[in-house]
């Protein structure tokens, strides 16, 4: 059997992809999940599982008639894209830097945003809806116009790859950016205050709910689905953005067709159909691994990356893990690692190699081989990647 069922002695079985040892602060919330009555079947823990907010990030849950916004996060829809391109690795020698440079400046990263809106932005349908989103947005419009086509900071990223046949790809990671983020603390303060009124008692009050048929429940769905559209819509323009530069440089500007192109969310929530039933599937850093899904597997900026397609594994939801997983906190891993071990550790590749990016540094990741290793039975793998350029959040 490639999971293992963990021995927690809760309601509902875990299931684990992970071949670790949960720590007791992971195993505590797995528990708490596990314990929830509305939590349907199973919880599956994907191999990058490691501790979150509410959820372990690397978890899977269905629920019915129920959803958890802070088990969905603060990032809602975020994600990866990517886009295989027909050019080969060999024309990209001498360009890295000035490629480098050019996303920098084209696609703003960290807390910026645009210094001006471009029509793909204020030309996107969902703003008519933004006057039906939460009270608690309706003065930061302007703010999430400009950061449409904005990466974030953390562990968002931008990179130039070549797979192992030295095929170019174009990879980006990134999310709702502030407007998701404050969507997602607005409903998460509702859930809490629900709970206090109700006098429930929950094993954290971070797994607060929402009831399907509730007015707080619409509210949520609409805003959650609008911000996981935003996210997606991000990653799409500056993917053309993206694109562009490559081809300026590889194809004298003009427009080429991709021979592949993969769009996917790692922080969501949907409504699915599982065992016959339809229940809401919330993935925590997980990704849709339906038959023939494509899914993206980033490792950390000095390691692979894979291109995958789902096997539609059933007992996992039809899921699969998002990346590799962080071994060691920021903090420890700016206290740990030098600046001497990020240069050695992102050798070969074009990127900032300061302090400020210590906190990334690829050590601070569990090993994506063994990752993969653990998901076999989740994927197969279509195209493995490593980056040449990588630009950080």
């Amino acid at each position: 059997m490639p999971y293992q069922k963990l021995n927690l002695s809760v309601p509902k079985p875990v299931l684990s992809w992970a071949n670790h040892h949960l720590a007791p602060k992971e195993t505590q919330m797995a528990k708490n999940v596990a314990s929830l009555p509305f939590v349907f079947k199973h919880v599956a823990l994907m191999p990058d599982v490691h501790l979150g907010k509410g959820a372990l990030v690397g978890s899977v849950l269905a629920t019915k008639d129920t959803v958890i916004p802070a088990a969905v996060g603060v990032d809602i829809g975020c994600g990866m894209a990517a886009v295989k391109l027909p050019f080969s690795g060999d024309r990209l020698e001498g360009k890295l830097k000035k490629i480098r440079l050019d996303i920098e400046a084209a696609i703003p990263v960290g807390r910026a945003a645009n210094k001006s809106i471009e029509k793909d932005a204020t030309n996107w349908q969902k703003w008519k809806e933004f006057k039906q989103l939460h009270s608690g947005v309706q003065d930061i419009k302007d703010r999430a116009l400009k950061q449409l086509g904005s990466l974030g900071g953390g562990n968002h990223f931008i990179e130039l790859c070549l797979d192992t046949e030295n095929n170019v790809w174009l990879m980006l990671h990134s999310g709702s950016r502030n407007i998701g983020n404050s969507l997602a603390q607005c409903h998460i303060s509702t859930a809490r205050e629900l709970l206090k009124l109700s006098e429930q008692t929950l094993p954290d009050p971070d797994l607060a709910y929402f009831v399907s048929g509730t007015e707080e429940f619409r509210n949520y769905w609409h805003d959650l689905q609008w911000a996981q559209d935003y996210a997606r819509y991000n990653r799409d323009i500056m993917m053309a953005r993206f694109k562009k530069i490559v081809e300026r440089y590889l194809a004298g500007g003009k427009p080429t067709k991709p021979l592949i192109s993969v769009n996917c969310h790692h922080n969501y929530a949907e409504k699915e159909v599982h065992f016959g039933e339809e229940v809401y599937v919330t993935r925590k850093g997980a990704v849709r691994a339906q038959q023939e899904d494509y899914g993206i597997i980033p490792g950390s900026m000095g390691a692979k990356s894979f291109i995958v397609k789902g096997k539609g594994n059933l007992d996992s939801y039809c899921s699969c893990s998002h990346g590799a997983g962080r071994k060691m906190s920021r903090t420890k891993a700016k206290n740990h690692f030098t600046l001497d071990d990020l240069i050695e550790q992102t050798k070969g590749v074009e990127c900032r190699k300061d302090k400020h990016i210590l906190d990334e540094i690829p050590g601070a990741y569990k090993s994506i081989d063994e990752v993969m290793n653990q998901q076999l039975d989740l994927v197969e793998i279509v195209a493995t990647l490593k980056q040449v350029v990588c630009v950080k959040g």
